[in-house]
């Protein structure tokens, strides 16, 4: 029986793990009424645009959750190393300790990655900014803060990766630590 949903937000979530799982060109609609509950009415009505604009309604989700978790207190904290600390808590607590994948990532690298380039470079391009800016203001040189911001946000993509491949969550977590310290020591 399809589920009622009173709320366009409360099917992004749902949505979200679908594409997750499948990816965008393999999240059929079977497979989107399957995950979120909704049937083919309830999906169109939420979302006229179709698979596009579900997609769309996700990275939105996923951006504004970045920018307040993890961008603004970046940018904000006083204490560099605390609102570095922060992020790595944060990361952490969102990809729930390496048993999620990014989703942006997976755009990144699917088929979809044209489609969604704008919004995927975005993403990234502010996680680097905001590190690396946080870096600067905690002594590092604008070039080698940068190397740094781009190094752990990579990382942080590649233990993700590493982990979900591994089927090994803490192995995410472990990494997270490593980063965390190795900018501590720099």
């Amino acid at each position: 029986m399809p589920r009622v949903m009173g709320e366009r937000s409360d099917a992004v979530p749902l949505l979200a793990e679908v594409f997750r799982t499948y990816g965008f060109e393999g999240a059929s609609l079977a497979r989107i009424s399957e995950g979120t509950g909704l049937g083919k009415g309830s999906i169109y009505n939420f979302f006229p645009g179709g698979k596009e604009e579900m997609a769309e309604a996700v990275l939105d989700e996923i951006d504004g959750w970045f920018r307040s978790q993890v961008f603004a207190p970046l940018r904000a904290a006083a204490d560099v190393r605390l609102g570095v600390a922060d992020m790595f808590k944060a990361v952490g607590r969102y990809f729930l300790s390496g048993r999620k994948v990014c989703l942006v990532g997976v755009f990144a690298l699917g088929l979809e990655r044209d489609r969604f380039a704008v919004k995927v470079q975005s993403y990234f391009a502010e996680w680097v900014q905001a590190l690396a800016h946080a870096l600067q203001r905690g002594g590092h040189h604008e070039g080698t803060a940068l190397a740094l911001a781009e190094d752990v946000v990579g990382g942080i993509q590649g233990a993700l990766v590493l982990a979900r491949a591994a089927d090994e969550p803490e192995l995410f977590m472990r990494a997270l630590a490593r980063m965390e310290q190795r900018l501590n020591a720099v």
